[in-house]
């Protein structure tokens, strides 16, 4: 059953919107009804509601808490948002250069970008900004970040906070490039390694430069980092799947219900390399472009993917203009692989009791080029698995509840290290980082705890006292359980840990280095490279 949302404005509000789609020619007399009854509400609304109204305020929750009953994909973009669009796209900006999050009352560094104006300034993760010039970031309504962006060359005086201690700083605003590519080197003498941490307009470009480069110091074999990455441009995921298949090649499939959506995409270019061996490495957070790269190169047999599950994100989405240099990014279609699957993971129009989207759990088989069998609906399952890239709900918790993040602060406030080879995690700081996550007190759900709960809410009492004692027995069970995890997934937190706590110390670049000798998936890449008859069994 569908959430019904609160919000009296959105329900009227609803039907509004699509005046861009083909229901508005289907059912003409029912949008124009529902728009007229909204144009009345708001009218009288701002008209006579006790206190002044902000109309434009009223009409960007209204529209925004709407779309929130579709997919988390189609939204709203006002100006500053299109304008947000465009930059991510083209892949510079003009701001401090930090990846800054937004909270309530705070903006919170997560990550200075090496020799830009913030960390040029001194910023460190963790930090929380709390003033921007005169604004008190807790008295600004919209997400106060775009107060840190500007024209090049201007100046922006910050109060933060770090460790307990108040302190200011004047940034200077300058270009920030934001590479797709942001490293690439040797894993070894044959192999070479290239992260592609997003899609926007130069991940093809910077992809095909890269391998260049790496062939011209003797790689023979490749290693394409796709973790973290969360998508971006579709068209970038073609042109880079096209460095590694022939012209001519289909890649992506969408079908929609409005017939112009429904294309096919296939590769247009000279490929850089059809016989390179690669191996795609993906984890939970790789999604959207990182999967179509990575499902069509196994589809096709034409690398070998590593890792984890990807996300499941197998839905396309297009910015339509609306007025007032107001754009929807709405979702058009489903993109399919070429084997035919589509690897969307949740059901965002079958929700259940509690207005959660639904899980897929059950699959479909398909079979790639060489007869594999490969599935739909939970993301891309790659060939190998690697343990340390998987997640579950106490991981998951740990990072949503910033504990690993916070705990990644102080370390780095208690500890020094000199270089990236100096760096260690011992049993001692293991020990330290379960006491830190017990004392924050965080709370998660596991799937057992929700069906237990679903199966007994409101009934337990007619099962009487015996089954609820063992009810209560269990749940106490399963919270004692709850802590032994933070045993049991040691070798998964540690990684994340890890990741966290090498970027305070020696950049984004540190970590790769880092893990180019230490990191699990890059050593069972080189494995399997190095390997070539296990490269090609797994292929076929």
């Amino acid at each position: 059953m569908k959430r019904i949302n609160r919000k009296i404005i959105v329900p009227i509000l609803a039907l509004a919107i699509f005046v861009v789609g083909s229901s508005f020619k289907s059912d003409f007399f029912e949008i124009a009804k529902q728009i007229e009854i909204f144009t009345t509400l708001f009218k009288e609304l701002n008209m006579n509601y006790v206190d002044e109204t902000n109309p434009a305020e009223l009409m960007d929750s209204a529209i925004k808490n709407m779309l929130e009953e579709l997919d988390p994909y189609t939204r709203f973009l006002n100006e500053q948002d299109v304008e947000a669009y465009k930059i991510n796209n083209a892949g510079e900006y003009s701001g401090i250069g930090a990846l800054v999050r937004s909270y309530e009352d705070r903006l919170l560094v997560i990550e200075p970008y090496k020799g830009y104006p913030a960390d040029n300034a001194g910023l460190k993760a963790g930090d929380e900004i709390v003033k921007i010039g005169d604004i008190n970031v807790a008295d600004f309504d919209d997400n106060a970040s775009e107060l840190l962006k500007g024209a090049n060359n201007t100046s922006v005086d910050i109060t933060y906070k770090r460790q307990g201690q108040t302190k200011t700083a004047t940034l200077n605003r300058k270009g920030v490039e934001v590479d797709a590519v942001p490293y690439y080197g040797m894993a070894d003498e044959k192999t070479g390694y290239i992260v592609l941490s997003k899609f926007n307009r130069k991940a093809s470009p910077q992809t095909k430069s890269a391998i260049q480069d790496l062939k011209g110091k003797g790689a023979e074999n490749l290693i394409l980092d796709l973790r973290g990455n969360p998508g971006g441009l579709l068209s970038e995921a073609i042109n880079v799947t096209n460095l590694f298949v022939d012209k001519g090649e289909l890649i992506v499939t969408t079908k929609s219900k409005v017939k112009k959506f429904n294309q096919e995409y296939k590769t247009k270019n000279k490929p850089e390399d059809l016989e390179i061996p690669v191996v795609v490495l993906i984890d939970g957070s790789s999604a959207s472009a990182s999967e179509i790269v990575s499902g069509s190169l196994q589809d096709l047999d034409r690398a070998v993917v590593m890792g984890a599950r990807s996300f499941g994100k197998g839905l396309v989405q297009r910015p339509l203009k609306l007025t007032y240099g107001t754009q929807l990014k709405v979702t058009i279609s489903r993109y399919y692989t070429p084997s035919g699957r589509c690897i969307q993971s949740l059901d965002y129009w079958n929700r259940d009791q509690d207005g959660k989207a639904i899980r897929n759990t059950k699959f479909n088989t398909f079979k790639t080029r060489n007869g594999r069998s490969v599935q739909d609906g939970g993301g891309v399952m790659p060939d190998v698995e690697v343990s340390d890239l998987q997640s579950n709900a106490l991981i998951e918790a740990l990072i949503m509840n910033n504990i690993i993040f916070d705990f990644a602060t102080d370390f780095h406030y208690q500890n020094s290290f000199q270089e990236v080879a100096d760096f260690s995690f011992s049993d001692t700081d293991y020990e330290t980082f379960k006491k830190f996550a017990v004392a924050k007190d965080f709370s998660f759900q596991t799937e057992s705890e929700e069906l237990l709960a679903e199966a007994l809410n409101g009934e337990s009492h007619l099962l009487g006292q015996n089954v609820q004692t063992k009810y209560k027995d269990l749940l106490l069970a399963i919270s004692n359980g709850k802590r032994n995890a933070l045993d049991t997934y040691r070798n998964e937190i540690e990684k994340k840990l890890t990741d966290e706590i090498i970027k305070r110390y020696f950049y984004r670049e540190g970590l790769y280095d880092y893990n180019l000798i230490h990191d699990e998936a890059i050593l069972g890449a080189k494995e399997i490279l190095n390997d070539h008859g296990k490269y090609r069994s797994i292929l076929n």
